[in-house]
């Protein structure tokens, strides 16, 4: 491929998806890369071996502004999603937990924030969010309820005066250690809808337990949160949650940053892959110039490509205000399906070395694996499309 020093993604990005970012936009971009190349890159894969996140990189990114960036809000002016979805790429591209451990905040609570909290709550937080003075992650999914958490939540509020009870437990929430605020849905015990509050993390009644032996998103440190009657002040209750239906308007809008990360980790698998083949030889002569690898290497590419110009075009249509769930979920869904592919070639290509951390294909290749799960299941984004094609609702 071009290696074009103007280009954003010379390797990965044939169609040039990217150039239809700014200067101003790439600006911050372009920031974020050097960061992550000298900062962050060098410690991942002792890091991602010792089940451990180098939490001494979250001074260096949260410096640099990314969600609210001068170059783009200078004359009042709102970062597009186009932005958004590539500051995600750039950093799904050098690590799947980083990306994650970012989007936390930048995506999930933010959104939480922003869809489920009144126009008032979310003009005095958004400052404190985007400057990280006020740090969160998003609590939904508990032990006995993923794919069926609409109708089997099952953490309880009771509302008690001007306060909340809250009992129940919510798991795989990632970055919650270092999180001052856990945005927690429960289901309200008067008239049984769900609710969200902000819960103080170091509030009594709110305990964390580190999920251990993850074999994927092994940096990224998730956590069980047990909330036994933890209390939460009515001011701290986002006030345009009052049933699922609101939640759900979160989901819509924060799967499309889950496609943007299987679309970075192919694009990191992709272009760790690269470099091995042009520099490894067998026979005599760099594996790059075999058939067989470079018919590999073109379907990567091709799935990448197909990738990036689906979540391109959903930033597009998010741009225009169209947000519907079926858009999203076949973003996530087809993405996530071929980011298998993707890594798994990725792996093969690189051989027996593609099992170590040296070359980074192996952590891309485990990492995968939980994004492919994540923010809704292959099988329950496949049937959120098929009734929009049908009309039919196929859930139980």
């Amino acid at each position: 491929m071009s290696t074009d020093a103007g280009r954003l993604y010379p390797d990965c990005d044939p169609y040039g998806i990217a150039e239809r970012l700014t200067e101003a936009e790439k600006a911050p971009l372009r920031r974020l890369r050097r960061v992550l190349e000298d900062e962050v890159r060098p410690l991942l894969a002792e890091y991602w071996e010792a089940g451990e996140f180098p939490y001494q990189i979250a001074p260096s990114l949260h410096a640099l502004d990314l969600m609210t960036p001068s170059e783009l809000t200078a004359d009042g002016g709102q970062p597009r999603s186009l932005y958004h979805g590539f500051r995600i790429f750039e950093l799904a591209r050098t690590d799947a937990s980083v990306a994650t451990f970012y989007t936390a905040q930048a995506g999930l609570f933010r959104t939480a924030c922003r869809v489920g909290g009144t126009p008032e709550q979310f003009a005095a937080w958004d400052p404190k969010i985007t400057s990280f003075e006020m740090t969160g992650v998003f609590c939904l999914t508990e032990p006995e309820h993923g794919s069926d958490i609409a109708g089997g939540l099952a953490t309880t509020a009771r509302r008690e005066g001007d306060e909340w009870v809250l009992t129940g437990t919510k798991r795989w929430i990632g970055g919650a250690f270092t999180a001052d605020l856990l945005a927690v849905f429960a289901r309200d015990e008067a008239d049984g809808q769900v609710k969200g509050f902000l819960v103080d993390r170091q509030a009594p009644g709110v305990r964390l337990e580190k999920i251990h032996g993850k074999a994927s998103l092994r940096m990224m440190q998730n956590a069980d949160i047990h909330l036994d009657g933890a209390r939460v002040p009515e001011a701290q209750r986002l006030g345009n949650v009052n049933s699922f239906k609101d939640v759900a308007a979160m989901l819509r809008a924060m799967r499309s940053d889950v496609a943007w990360i299987a679309t970075g980790i192919q694009a990191g698998a992709y272009e760790a892959a690269l470099r091995y083949v042009r520099e490894r030889e067998q026979f005599g002569r760099p594996i790059g110039g075999f058939q067989l690898v470079q018919e590999k290497l073109a379907r990567m590419l091709g799935n990448v490509t197909a990738s990036l110009t689906m979540v391109a075009g959903l930033a597009e249509r998010q741009e225009g205000g169209v947000y519907r769930d079926e858009d999203s979920a076949l973003a996530k869904m087809w993405i996530s399906l071929h980011m298998r592919e993707t890594v798994a070639l990725a792996r093969e290509l690189v051989g027996g070395n593609g099992i170590t951390l040296a070359h980074d294909v192996a952590r891309f290749h485990a990492d995968a694996e939980a994004v492919y799960s994540y923010e809704g299941t292959h099988e329950i984004n496949a049937l959120v499309v098929g009734r929009s094609i049908t009309g039919r609702s196929a859930f139980v």
